[in-house]
C-alpha cells in the first residue's frame, strides 16, 4: 500500500454557526465515557464498489468526500479536537480550538478488494492496512482518524478508527451516516448542502448527564490504579491480534431467524420472560457456535451485552446524544448446556433473557460494577469463558451511502483484538451479520456449525 495524501479536514465555516460559538470547546467526560477510558478504538472498514478508472476517483469522488467530510465536521466538531487530561482537573477532557483539524488519509493498495470484500474467510490481518492509527500518547490523544483507501478499477474503502471514551458506536455510525448523507447532497440544487436531518444532528450538551450512582469516582480510581499509583496516562491497552487468526462474516437471513425464534419458542417450557428479538436469537446462536467451534473448556461461558441507555435514564437523553451511552448486562451459562444437541439455543436464549430482564430494575442498576468487569472480564479462566457482543442491527451501517451506492461490505476489524461476537444489519436487508475472528481450525468448524445448526 502506498498513501498518496494526508489531508487535514477542518469543520466548514459554512456549517451550524450555533455550534461553532466560540474559539475554543471543552467537553467533560461523563462516567458513561470514562468506563471505556483505555480501551482500544474502534475501527470499521466501509468497502465500495468502484469499477472505474483511478482520475475518475481523484477528480470527481475525493473531492466531494473531503468537501463533505468538512461539512460534517461543522456538526461533530469535537471529533478534530483531542482527548487530553490537564492538571487541574479532576478527569479528562475533550478540548477543540478553532483551526484544529482530523486526519483523512488518501492510499492505495494492489490488494485484492474481490476477497476482502467478499464472503470467503481472509487472515485478520489482511485489513489492517486499511485503518488508520489514532495518535495517542499520555498526555492527550486524538479522538478520530479516517482513511480511504482506492483498490484501481474495482473500489475504495473508508477506514474508520474512534477512540472508545469519546464516542460509542451509536454516535460513530452517525457521524459516518452524516458524512455519506452531505455528500449525496453536494451538486443538489434543491436543498442546502450544509443541513443534517434532525435524526443525524449531534446532541452535544453534555451537562444533562447525571450521575446518580456516584461512579464516576469509582471508574477514575480504577483507572488511576491500573499501572499507578494515580497513571493519569490515557495510553490504550495494547491488546494484541493472535497468530494466524482469520476473520468471517455470516449471514443470518429473516428465514433463518424465524426458524430460530419458532424453534426456541417450541421448547421455552413455559418461560413467559424470553427476549425472542432477532438480536438475542441471533446472538444466542453466534453464541453457541463459538463455543462449540473453541472447544471451550472452562465450566462457565458468559457474554457480555452492551446497552443503549439513552432512552432508558431519567430523565431519557436525546437519541442524537453525542458520546458514550452504554450499559452493560452479562449473561451466563453452563457450557454443558451449550453442548446439548437439543437445547443449546434454548439455554444460550434463556440465559440473554434473565440478563435483559434486569433492565426493569433499572439501566444503572450495578453500574458500580460495570468498571471491575471491563478490567477482569477480558481475562477468561478455567471457571468463565467470557466474550463480548459488539454493534448492533439498529445502527443500520449498510445505510452509508456517499453517492455511489451501498456498502458491498462492512467489517469491524477491532474484533480480532477484543474477542467479541460482531452483529450488524446486512447489505441486501434480509436478516443480519454476524462477524467473528479466531483461529483457521476454529473458523472453519464455526462456520461448518453454523450452516448446520440452520438446517433445524
Amino acid at each position: 500500500m502506498k498513501t498518496r495524501q494526508v489531508f487535514k479536514a477542518s469543520p466548514s465555516s459554512l456549517g451550524p454557526q450555533n455550534l461553532l460559538h466560540s474559539s475554543s470547546t471543552s467537553l467533560p467526560l461523563t462516567f458513561f465515557d470514562i468506563l471505556w477510558l483505555r480501551l482500544p478504538p474502534v475501527q470499521r472498514v466501509f468497502f465500495y464498489e468502484f469499477p472505474h478508472q483511478p482520475s475518475l476517483f481523484y477528480d470527481t469522488l475525493l473531492p466531494k468526500l473531503k468537501h463533505s467530510l468538512s461539512l460534517a465536521l461543522a456538526y461533530y466538531f469535537p471529533l478534530a479536537g483531542i482527548l487530553n487530561w490537564p492538571h487541574d482537573s479532576n478527569k479528562p477532557i475533550i478540548t477543540y480550538n478553532v483551526g484544529d483539524t482530523l486526519s483523512l488519509i488518501v492510499a492505495e493498495s494492489d490488494a485484492d478488494f474481490n476477497h476482502l470484500s467478499g464472503p470467503d474467510l481472509c487472515e485478520a490481518s489482511e485489513v489492517h492496512h486499511l485503518v488508520p492509527e489514532l495518535s495517542i500518547s499520555d498526555d492527550q490523544a486524538t479522538v478520530l482518524a479516517l482513511q480511504v483507501t482506492l483498490f484501481p478499477n474495482h473500489g475504495f474503502s473508508i477506514g474508520v478508527t474512534s477512540h472508545h471514551a469519546v464516542l460509542d458506536g451509536k454516535t460513530s455510525t452517525s457521524f459516518i451516516k452524516s458524512w455519506a448523507y452531505l455528500c449525496n447532497k453536494l451538486g443538489d440544487s434543491s436543498s442546502s448542502p450544509c443541513d443534517l436531518p434532525p435524526e443525524l444532528s449531534p446532541f452535544l450538551d453534555r451537562e444533562i448527564v447525571g450521575d446518580p450512582k456516584g461512579v464516576e469516582a469509582k471508574y477514575l480510581s480504577d483507572w488511576l490504579k491500573q499501572g499507578g499509583p494515580n497513571n493519569r496516562s490515557l495510553k490504550v491497552w495494547n491488546l494484541q491480534v493472535p497468530q494466524d487468526s482469520v476473520r468471517g462474516l455470516f449471514k443470518l437471513s429473516r428465514s433463518n431467524i424465524e426458524k430460530l425464534k419458532n424453534f426456541v419458542g417450541s421448547r421455552q417450557k413455559g418461560n413467559s420472560n424470553l427476549h425472542l428479538s432477532s438480536f438475542v436469537v441471533s446472538l444466542a446462536y453466534a453464541w453457541v457456535c463459538k463455543t462449540k467451534a473453541e472447544e471451550t473448556k472452562s465450566k462457565k461461558v458468559g457474554m457480555a451485552i452492551n446497552v443503549d441507555c439513552r432512552n432508558r435514564l431519567d430523565p431519557p437523553l436525546p437519541p442524537t446524544y453525542f458520546g458514550n451511552c452504554i450499559g452493560a448486562r452479562v449473561a451466563s451459562a453452563e457450557t454443558r448446556e451449550f453442548l446439548d444437541e437439543d437445547g443449546r439455543v434454548v439455554a444460550a436464549v434463556e440465559s440473554l433473557s434473565s440478563a435483559l430482564e434486569t433492565l426493569k430494575d433499572g439501566v444503572l442498576n450495578e453500574a458500580e460494577t460495570w468498571s471491575s468487569l471491563l478490567l477482569d472480564g477480558l481475562h477468561s479462566d478455567e471457571e468463565m469463558k467470557l466474550t463480548g457482543a459488539a454493534g448492533t442491527p439498529r445502527f443500520e451501517v449498510y445505510g452509508s451511502d456517499f453517492g455511489w451506492g451501498r456498502p458491498k461490505k462492512v467489517e469491524m476489524v477491532s474484533i480480532d483484538r477484543t474477542g467479541a461476537i460482531s452483529l450488524s444489519d446486512s447489505r441486501d436487508g434480509d436478516g443480519l451479520e454476524v462477524g467473528f475472528v479466531s483461529s483457521k481450525p476454529s473458523m472453519e468448524a464455526f462456520a461448518s456449525i453454523f450452516v448446520k445448526g440452520l438446517l433445524l
